[in-house]
């Protein structure tokens, strides 16, 4: 029976912190609502055209089953149904789907309420909303058996507000109990077919940010997560623009220092899109244990791309009185255990941070 590699373990859901004393011990997620979860899709609906855009607020479901449940009330194919990002079930969340309009009305949809989601909002829109359409996520974040240190807090809660955070995927992205790595171990190791349409898209993803997250550790474990190499692939914040540097003169130094580039790791696939110089050396070392994914995400004809090797973490707070809670904004695509896993020890009940 295949095995998941513990190296692949270590890299997808033990990589290292970049600091390594935690300020906090805290419970989390003893219930959905000690995490919550709200869209800013960074645009306002149109107010006119043939969908609707429905702001809905969900706890205890995932996004795609939502998802299936609109298409049900508004007699449209599943498919048809737009979001611009999956959410965790095991949270209250607030995002945003779009429904072709068809003949369900606005009060009607605002009138649709049950134990799992209800609708808040209704806006006429112009157009479906596609996967990534967001500007970013608002999180807030309860803490239960609060236990800590609050100068080293206070510390900590400034450093990463002026440096950021290593920007890894999170447990979530490998599945329940790592379940998408066995999917993957058994494509990319033992040659399996890939699954439908779902699994497929799944274990491709768990494949990328497994050499994503190895990358990005080895940068961590050479303290070069947050500066700039030779040869480095550079991200301009809040954009998916990046190129290509030689050597980092003074101003992309500082712009860096500034939070305003980023270096970058890869997100494995066919395609010139490759560093040079001591970043490649980094790349080169780090990946070297995880060929067989590489391989197989090269196979599978998927194009390279690059994801900033930093996360920007905006609007950090800590209100540590009688009901203690972490704030803080993400842009896209970020995942807020990030940002957790530098500042909690966790006892977790029940599902991963």
């Amino acid at each position: 029976m295949t095995a998941v590699p513990a190296h692949w373990r270590a890299a997808a859901l033990e990589p290292p912190r970049a600091c390594a004393k935690l300020p906090l011990a805290a419970t989390l997620r003893a219930t959905a609502e000690d995490f919550e979860v709200e869209e800013d899709l960074g645009f306002e609906p149109d107010g006119e055209g043939q969908h609707w855009l429905l702001k809905v607020r969900k706890r205890g479901a995932n996004t795609e089953w939502v998802a299936r449940a609109l298409a049900r009330h508004g007699s449209v194919r599943s498919a048809d149904v737009g979001f611009a990002g999956l959410k965790d079930r095991h949270a209250v969340a607030v995002q945003w789907f779009s429904v072709p309009r068809g003949g369900v009305s606005a009060g009607s949809w605002r009138e649709l309420e049950n134990a799992e989601f209800s609708v808040l909002e209704a806006h006429a829109h112009g157009r479906k909303l596609r996967r990534g359409a967001l500007a970013g996520n608002r999180f807030r974040i309860r803490l239960r058996d609060l236990r800590g240190d609050r100068a080293l807090l206070d510390e900590r809660l400034a450093l990463i507000r002026s440096r950021g955070v290593p920007n890894y995927f999170g447990p979530q992205r490998f599945g329940m109990e790592g379940a998408n790595l066995l999917a993957l171990a058994r494509w990319a190791l033992d040659g399996a077919e890939l699954g439908a349409r779902t699994e497929r898209s799944f274990t491709l993803s768990a494949g990328r940010s497994l050499v994503f997250n190895a990358v990005l550790a080895e940068r961590v474990r050479r303290e070069a997560w947050d500066r700039l190499v030779s040869g480095e692939i550079v991200n301009l914040e809040g954009s998916g623009s990046v190129f290509g540097i030689e050597m980092p003169g003074a101003d992309l130094v500082q712009r860096c220092a500034e939070l305003d580039l980023h270096p970058t790791g890869p997100l494995w696939g066919r395609g010139e899109l490759r560093p040079r110089l001591e970043a490649a050396e980094l790349e080169a070392t780090a990946t070297r244990e995880f060929e067989p994914v590489i391989h197989a995400l090269e196979r599978a004809e998927l194009q390279s791309e690059r994801r900033a090797l930093r996360l920007r973490v905006d609007a950090l707070e800590a209100q540590m009185a009688q009901d203690p809670w972490l704030t803080f904004r993400l842009g896209a695509g970020a995942f807020a255990t990030a940002v957790l896993r530098e500042l909690v020890d966790s006892s977790v009940a029940g599902v991963p941070p």
